[in-house]
């Protein structure tokens, strides 16, 4: 009774967890460049250790493990807003951004930048945007910015950077740090990426990919397949509550 207990349990968090991902997917449905989180789940087999001499041999338990989550990398659609300093990214590429912290280097899709009180160019978060010589700065008198194709900024009085571009050969490799940015992991180094690989659209915005009713979907299928591991437990404890009852009846 206890191996069935435990082995429930054992799923029971695993859909726990499965469903803070959902929701948190859910809840970015409409953040710009989001991207998708899925959870990866394993078997661990148990007891490692068996004693087979036994006339009833160990009996290998099945367990639920929550291994890890990784990211959808599948583009978003594309908005058009119009908005000069929207820019959208065809392609397999990330705008570089000064991370939070204020150290590094962080990575992200979102291309809805603004212009700060000091003239850079920012994420939505305050993020500076990295161009190849360090943050861009645009002057106060800067009018009709242009952004090209391939990341150049250029105003009426001329050229005032190129955002720096970013690719990583294994994107699943890529951590989550926050506020809809990612950083390097371990051994991962940003590669600029080739001519041609990529292309810029001024004036759009990449959506996040988040498809409603996929997670919406599986949201009910989390629910329905806890709640079912809940009546199992239930019925766990009522044969465990009855056969201490029938035992304590036995004549000592």
């Amino acid at each position: 009774m206890e191996n069935t207990l435990l082995v429930a349990l054992s799923r029971q968090m695993a859909l726990a967890r499965e469903l803070d991902v959902v929701a948190n997917n859910m809840a970015n449905v409409n953040t710009h460049g989001f991207r998708r989180e899925q959870m990866q789940f394993g078997e661990y087999l148990m007891p490692v250790a068996s004693a087979d001499g036994f006339p009833l041999p160990d009996r290998t338990l099945s367990y639920v493990e929550d291994r890890s989550s990784f990211h959808d990398f599948e583009a978003g659609a594309l908005q058009r807003t119009d908005n000069p300093l929207d820019v959208a990214i065809q392609g397999e590429a990330f705008f570089t951004v000064q991370s939070s912290d204020g150290q590094g280097e962080s990575y992200t899709r979102d291309g809805g930048f603004q212009i700060n009180a000091q003239g850079q160019l920012v994420t939505a978060n305050g993020q500076a945007v990295l161009g190849d010589s360090g943050p861009i700065v645009l002057d106060p008198t800067d009018t009709s910015i242009i952004i090209a194709q391939d990341g150049t900024l250029s105003t009426k009085d001329g050229v005032r950077g190129h955002l720096k571009m970013a690719r990583f050969a294994n994107p699943l490799a890529l951590q989550k740090q926050g506020d809809n940015l990612f950083r390097a992991g371990t051994g991962q180094t940003a590669e600029v990426p080739q001519a041609g690989s990529f292309r810029l659209a001024q004036g759009e915005i990449e959506s996040s990919n988040v498809k409603p009713v996929l997670e919406m979907s599986r949201l009910i299928e989390i629910n329905r397949a806890y709640a079912s591991l809940a009546g199992i437990i239930q019925k766990n404890d009522d044969l465990r509550k009855t056969a201490i009852e029938r035992l304590s009846e036995l004549p000592a």
